[in-house]
């Protein structure tokens, strides 16, 4: 029990021990301040005067982002595959080439439907001179009105033919297409249904892809912020490197989910890419008012740790370290500080170059003592 006791009061000595000395250091630190040498208080930092500007008040809420185009390419004839050429993970660029069937049937069915136009525009030639020549001995008396009736519909008829051998060219010639199968937009290869050798049948699906230039982040707002999303309209999509982008358009639903209470709002991202993928969590930050703010950018701010300051200059543009309170970083980049700071308050814009010159002060204060 005594030796318990020894050891509790050794530990509460080297507690007071140390405060006594953390309390002696700040006050060496606060004296090395006020007592620099003159030539050193006129350090020559270049200023940040603060002032207060009108911002964004905006509301955040987590998001997660999907493909606005992804579908499944499905064959449109009946064929057997003859080659695939792409899998999983590749990419594909708008209009090439993903699947080829055996084409031999469509091409002879093609190629049969070109016959039969020619040779309905055959008929029609003849139909045509026919009329042509019977029209005319019609005016001169010849041949009777009974004769140029009939003429004229073997004319239409032959002409008809023409338009339905064209018609089942175009469908042939249609067949024959749906033996290429062609990306419809650039994107991803997701998932793969058939293989080389198979046979297709129409409708069966060949490949699933997504667009990674069209993504768009899928958001539950709550209920109680629904008013100024819907009002406002306004909203930037936040990516996990920071970066945020601008939305091109927002979906916002008359309802919402009877359930949760809140509004599944689609925000779409500007075309582009921007290295995330769909199943990513980010943040959505929806304007709902404007605030003022004092903002500094952030090669003024400095971040240790949980503790963040700034240097702050006196009038003779020597810094002091000042503890602030940051909110999230501007879409620009710039940090607004939300406590620490008041407007007016001249920052260093360049904390290492403030560091150094308290630095420098310090060192010659300790030369001038030894001196001394």
């Amino acid at each position: 029990m005594a030796l318990r006791t020894m050891t509790s009061i050794a530990q509460l000595r080297a507690a007071a021990l140390a405060a006594a000395l953390g309390t002696a250091l700040l006050a060496a630190c606060s004296q090395d301040h006020s007592a620099a040498p003159a030539q050193a208080r006129s350090a020559d930092l270049k200023a940040i005067v603060v002032t207060a500007e009108s911002v964004a008040d905006e509301v955040r809420f987590d998001a997660t982002l999907e493909a606005v185009y992804q579908a499944t390419v499905a064959a449109q004839t009946n064929a057997r595959v003859e080659e695939v050429l792409f899998d999983v993970g590749d990419y594909v660029e708008k209009g090439q080439l993903i699947v080829r069937f055996r084409a031999t049937e469509q091409q002879a069915r093609e190629s049969s439907a070109q016959a039969a136009v020619r040779e309905a525009e055959a008929r029609l030639v003849d139909a045509r001179s026919e009329y042509n020549r019977t029209k005319d001995l019609a005016a001169r008396g010849v041949l009777s009105k009974a004769a140029l009736d009939k003429a004229t519909a073997a004319l239409k008829s032959v002409q008809a033919q023409v338009e339905s051998a064209k018609a089942a060219l175009r469908e042939a010639s249609e067949q024959l297409a749906h033996t290429e199968v062609r990306a419809p937009y650039a994107g991803i290869v997701v998932q793969r249904h058939i293989e080389p050798g198979e046979t297709a049948t129409v409708g069966k699906p060949l490949m699933t892809g997504l667009s990674l230039e069209h993504l768009r982040a899928v958001v539950e707002v709550p209920q109680q912020a629904i008013g100024a999303v819907h009002s406002r309209r306004q909203a930037r999509v936040i990516l996990p490197d920071g970066k945020s982008v601008d939305a091109s358009e927002l979906r916002i639903p008359p309802s919402a989910d009877a359930n949760t209470h809140t509004f599944r709002v689609l925000v779409t991202l500007p075309e582009g890419e921007y290295g995330v993928y769909p199943g990513t969590l980010v943040k959505v930050a929806f304007v709902r008012d404007e605030r003022q703010a004092l903002l500094l950018p952030s090669s003024a701010v400095i971040h240790r740790s949980e503790l963040t300051a700034v240097y702050v200059l006196d009038a003779d543009g020597w810094p002091t370290l000042r503890y602030v309170r940051v909110g999230s970083p501007m879409q620009d980049g710039r940090i607004p500080v939300l406590s620490g700071l008041d407007e007016g308050d001249r920052v260093a814009a360049d904390p290492i170059a403030a560091a150094q010159t308290l630095k420098n002060a310090a060192t010659a204060e300790s030369d001038a003592r030894s001196g001394a």
